[in-house]
C-alpha cells in the first residue's frame, strides 16, 4: 500500500473534470492517513482502533490496544483534558466523540474483569532505576518492563502516583482506581521503594547495578511570592494544602477562603476549599478570565460550585485581622497587566498560594555535565536524554506543559529511547502519514447524532469528595464508538465496490477491505469521490 505520496499536492489528479482520457493519467490507491484524533494524544494512543473494536463489540481487544500506548485508562478517562476531543473531525459536524468517555468506560471494564497487561517473552538482563512515581515515572516502568527489562522505582512518596495521588482530589480520580492501575505494573514485575529520596544519583546508580536512570521527578514545590503579611500561619502554599487533604487531614481554614493563582491546581484548591466547609472561596488573579491558564472546565466546575472569581486583581499584603489588601490591575497596550495604585480590602481566614510549582532538581546539579533551564533538566527533545549518557528525564522535570497525559507520553517515548541506548542502537527515524481534515471526508454516509454525556453528582451534593463525574453504560459507550468517522481509514462500506463502473475493485473479506484490478480500471475517479473517510486518494500514473 503506498503511504509516501504527498497528497497535498494532488488536487487536480482527483477532479472529475475530464474523468477518462484515451491513456489512463491517474490511478486510485487505498491509503492509511493520520486521524486528528491519535495525532493530538499526547500519550499516542491509537483512538481510532479502539473505538472500532467497541463499535464491533470486542471491549477486551480495544482495551488491550489502548493499553499498548497507555497503562491508565482508568485514570486518563477521568482526569485527561482531552485534546484529542478538541482535534475531533466529529465537531464540525455536530459534536465531538467521547474520546475520554469511551476511554474511562474501558478503563472501568478492565478493573472490574480483572484484565492483566502480557507478561514480557523473556528478560533482558538490563536494569533500569526510575525516580519518582508519578505519571512520567510509571509509564516508563510500564513501557520498559513489558520490553522485559528489570524496573525499580525510586520514590519519596509514602504511596507512589505523585501528583495523581497528591495533588489531584479525590472527588475527580478516586483513590481506589489509582491505587487498581498502578497495581498491575507491580503485578508485572515493577519494583517500587517508596519514601526513598535521592541524593548521589550517580553512586545510587552504580550500587544498584543499573544501566539507564530515568528522571521523572514532578513539580511538587510550591513557588514562593513575597506578600507582606502580619500573620503567616494564616497563609498556606496550595501543593502542601492538597496534599495534606489527600492524605486525610482536615485542616482549618476558616469560612472565608481567598485563592492567589490562576491555574488548574489553584481551582482545585478553591473548590477542596469549598468541601472544607469554606462560606466563600474566592479566586484572585492578576490578569483576564481570557489569559487564566487553568482550563476552562476546570474554572466553569468552581464556578458552578460557587467559588468567586475576581480577575486583574492582586494581592499587595495580608494583615492579622483577617483584611487582605487587593491591588487593581489593568492591561496596558501590549496586554501586560499592570498596577492602577487602586486598592481594595476582602476579608480572607485563610489565603492559599497557586502561583506556580517548581521540581526539586537540586540532587541533579551534582552530577557534572548536567544542564539545566531554570529548575527543569535540558534535555535532547527527541531522545529526552540529558546531556549525560544514560540519564534521561521527563514528565515535569523537563521544559514541557504540566499534564499527567504529557507525562504519559513522556515515559512511553523515554523507554523507547532508553531500550533503544541500551542495545546500542540509532533511533529510527518515524514518520507520520497525512493528517485528515474536515473537508478531505465526503460525509454522505454519516447522519447527525448527538453525543452522549456523562452523567455528573448534583451541584447540591458536592459537599464531600464522592466521584463526581459518572462514567458511560456499555450502550453509550459503544454508540460513542459508533459516531467516528474513521477518519483516513477504510470502514469498508462497500461505497467503492458499488460506484466503479468498471468493476475494477475486488473485496477480500471482512478485516481485509479492498484492493484494484487495474487492468480494468480507468482512473475516472468515482472511488474516490464518494469514500466518505477518504482513504482512496488519486495518485499520478506510473
Amino acid at each position: 500500500m503506498p503511504d509516501t505520496h504527498d497528497i497535498t499536492a494532488l488536487p487536480d489528479l482527483a477532479s472529475s473534470a475530464g474523468r477518462v482520457g484515451p491513456v489512463r493519467s491517474r490511478m486510485p490507491v487505498y491509503m492509511d492517513l493520520m486521524p486528528p484524533c491519535n495525532n493530538a494524544c499526547p500519550a499516542g494512543e491509537n483512538i481510532q482502533e479502539y473505538l472500532r473494536l467497541v463499535k464491533e463489540g470486542d471491549p477486551k481487544a480495544a482495551w488491550t490496544v489502548l493499553v499498548e500506548n497507555n497503562p491508565f485508562p482508568a485514570i486518563h478517562g477521568r482526569v485527561c483534558y482531552h485534546p484529542c476531543e478538541n482535534a475531533c473531525n466529529r465537531g464540525f459536524l455536530d459534536q465531538s466523540i467521547s474520546i475520554h468517555g469511551v476511554e474511562r468506560y474501558l478503563g472501568d471494564l478492565a478493573l472490574a474483569e480483572g484484565w492483566a497487561f502480557p507478561q514480557p517473552d523473556q528478560k533482558t538482563g538490563f536494569r533500569v532505576l526510575v525516580i519518582g512515581a508519578g505519571p512520567a515515572g510509571l509509564s516508563c516502568a510500564y513501557h520498559l518492563a513489558r520490553r522485559g527489562h528489570d524496573v525499580e522505582v525510586r520514590d519519596g512518596g509514602d504511596l507512589p502516583g505523585g501528583m495523581m495521588r497528591y495533588g489531584i482530589p479525590e472527588y475527580r480520580l478516586p483513590r481506589d482506581i489509582l491505587d487498581a492501575e498502578i497495581q498491575r505494573l507491580r503485578d508485572l514485575g515493577v519494583t517500587f521503594v517508596q519514601n526513598s529520596w535521592v541524593k548521589d544519583l550517580l553512586k545510587e546508580q552504580a550500587e544498584g547495578n543499573f544501566h539507564a536512570v530515568f528522571v521523572a521527578i514532578g513539580a511538587g514545590l510550591s513557588r514562593r511570592v513575597e506578600i507582606p503579611s502580619m500573620d503567616a500561619s494564616r497563609m498556606v502554599d496550595a501543593v502542601t494544602f492538597l496534599k495534606d487533604v489527600a492524605e486525610g487531614e482536615r485542616p482549618k481554614i476558616g469560612r472565608r477562603v481567598a485563592v492567589y493563582g490562576g491555574g488548574n491546581t489553584a481551582m482545585d484548591a478553591a473548590r477542596v476549599a469549598r468541601r472544607l466547609g469554606a462560606e466563600e472561596s474566592i479566586v484572585i488573579y492578576r490578569r483576564t478570565e481570557e489569559q487564566m491558564p487553568a482550563h476552562a472546565e476546570e474554572r466553569e466546575e468552581a464556578q458552578r460550585e460557587g467559588v468567586e472569581m475576581h480577575w486583574l486583581r492582586t494581592i499587595s499584603e495580608v494583615e492579622s485581622d483577617g483584611d487582605v489588601q487587593v491591588e487593581i490591575m489593568a492591561l496596558d497596550d501590549k496586554g501586560r497587566a499592570v498596577g492602577t495604585g487602586k486598592f481594595e480590602t476582602l476579608q480572607a481566614d485563610t489565603v492559599i498560594l497557586a502561583v506556580g510549582q517548581e521540581t526539586d532538581s537540586n540532587f541533579l546539579r551534582r552530577i557534572p555535565g548536567m544542564r539545566f533551564e531554570n529548575d527543569v533538566v535540558k534535555v535532547d527533545p527527541r531522545t529526552l536524554m540529558t546531556d549525560v549518557p544514560g540519564i534521561f528525564a521527563g514528565g515535569d522535570a523537563v521544559p514541557s506543559d504540566r499534564t499527567v497525559t504529557i507525562g504519559v507520553g513522556h515515559g512511553k517515548r523515554a523507554a523507547r529511547m532508553i531500550d533503544t541506548w541500551l542495545y546500542s542502537r540509532q533511533p529510527a527515524d518515524k514518520r507520520k502519514p497525512p493528517l485528515v481534515s474536515f473537508d478531505m471526508l465526503h460525509l454522505w454516509y454519516f447522519g447527525d447524532h448527538e453525543r452522549r454525556l456523562q452523567s455528573e453528582l448534583d451541584v447540591a451534593q458536592r459537599t464531600d469528595f464522592q466521584e463526581i463525574v459518572r462514567g458511560l453504560s456499555p450502550e453509550e459507550a459503544k454508540f460513542e464508538a459508533v459516531r467516528c468517522l474513521s477518519c483516513g481509514n477504510c470502514i469498508e462500506c462497500d461505497g467503492c465496490l458499488g460506484s466503479c463502473p468498471e468493476d475494477a475493485v475486488i473485496k477480500l473479506g471482512k478485516g481485509l477491505r479492498y484492493r484494484y484490478n487495474y487492468e480494468k480500471c480507468t482512473g475516472c475517479a468515482s472511488c474516490y469521490e464518494q469514500c466518505p473517510v477518504h482513504s482512496i486518494e488519486m495518485i499520478p500514473e506510473r
